[in-house]
């Protein structure tokens, strides 16, 4: 893979964990763009990498770069996924893909015609331990589902005072905390299941209206590390909480509640399905473990380990068991099936990631749950 040269837009939380899985995957990271040419270059040099861009078009130039990885705030998406496309690169984006789904669409529809490789990070799939799930689910082992039900749960916006741009709707969207962490949990469902949501109803609540910005900007988890004096008042429109009932196609029924204001809760992702022949559940915070709930024997506790993993995850998982994987590995992962299908050269092939139409499927998800929550009843998934 290391003929391929990428390249990493974003400086924030997300963006040093993309360059860091690729280099750890052998992908060539040419080099990274800030906010401004000085973090560009402070950047390239906290994480040796030979190259601080000036600006995007700097990248989209760039002959070394055959690949460019999204990891800016929502708002930049889906103009920058266009431009990275026409220029003929493959592109890996951050979620949301874009604001709205009339955006997505048209990012889907110029991904088929570009002939690139186009991916969402919906990296939670490449826990080994949900790779084996989506694997016993494909092979009937859960037999009929029931239900799929869980949550996606944090701490780090509990008090008014925690801040950051992904709270304003002008930068990420209206839906903050289902769009932010809820579309990774509704992805999950989907991928293991192989079941797709026809039919929503939610309920929203905004428990901060207004919170307290600090005199400077604030990077994603870190706000609850230090407490500036000054601060100045922001109206907030997104939601903190929210509980959405989903019905699937063939008749399953769930339910998620996300929260990012729940205390203790680090980073907290449940997901728990009911089937006719068996149960499944599985939890972020304990990754290398999937519980198989039995009605008339003793229930199980699956550890990650290759020689216990179907064939199909064995690749995505690179240690012995007991030697656990977790969230950097994830990404990892990802991008691996990515550089992976690129290197493959087959580019009408299926896609052994998530794809630009999956993004768009969870927007298309998301404006079905805002308008469910503003109506007050059951909204069909368009």
């Amino acid at each position: 893979m290391q003929e391929i040269g990428a390249a990493v837009v974003g400086t924030g939380f997300i963006g040093p964990v993309h360059v860091e899985a690729l280099k750890r995957l052998g992908v060539k990271v040419v080099g990274v763009l800030g906010s401004s040419a000085e973090k560009s270059q402070r950047a390239a040099e906290a994480m040796g990498l030979p190259v601080g861009y000036a600006s995007f078009e700097e990248i989209l130039a760039d002959a070394r770069v055959q690949a460019v990885h999204l990891t800016t705030p929502n708002r930049l998406h889906y103009p920058q996924a266009r431009a990275a496309l026409e220029a003929g690169k493959h592109v890996m984006c951050e979620k949301p893909l874009a604001m709205n789904a009339v955006e997505s669409a048209e990012l889907v529809k110029l991904a088929r015609e570009s002939g690139r490789a186009a991916g969402v990070t919906y990296n939670i799939r490449f826990y080994p331990i949900c790779l084996q799930a989506r694997e016993m689910a494909r092979a009937g082992e859960i037999g009929e589902i029931y239900s799929i039900c869980g949550s996606y749960v944090q701490d780090w916006l509990l008090y008014d005072t925690d801040y950051n741009w992904r709270v304003l709707a002008e930068e990420g969207g209206e839906l903050r905390a289902v769009a932010d962490i809820g579309t990774h949990w509704l992805d999950l469902a989907q991928a293991i299941s192989g079941l797709t949501v026809e039919e929503v109803c939610a309920d929203l609540c905004t428990v901060h209206p207004v919170r307290h910005r600090p005199a400077g900007e604030v990077e994603t988890f870190t706000g609850k590390l230090a407490r500036e004096s000054a601060t100045i008042p922001v109206e907030i429109r997104t939601e903190d909480y929210g509980c959405v009932m989903l019905r699937f196609a063939g008749g399953a029924r769930g339910c998620l509640w996300v929260s990012q204001i729940t205390g203790g809760r680090k980073n907290c992702l449940r997901l728990e399905i009911a089937g006719s022949k068996c149960a499944l559940a599985w939890e972020s915070e304990r990754p290398n473990e999937l519980w198989i709930g039995h009605r008339d024997r003793p229930n199980e506790l699956l550890l990650r380990d290759p020689a216990l993993a179907s064939e199909a995850v064995r690749p995505y998982i690179n240690y012995p068991g007991g030697h656990n994987e977790g969230f950097p590995d994830t990404f990892k992962q990802c991008f691996r099936a990515f550089y992976g299908y690129i290197a493959a050269g087959d580019l009408s092939a299926p896609a052994p990631f998530p794809t630009f139409a999956d993004g768009h499927r969870e927007i298309v998800l998301c404006e079905a749950i805002l308008k469910s929550h503003r109506e007050r009843r059951w909204v069909k998934v368009e």
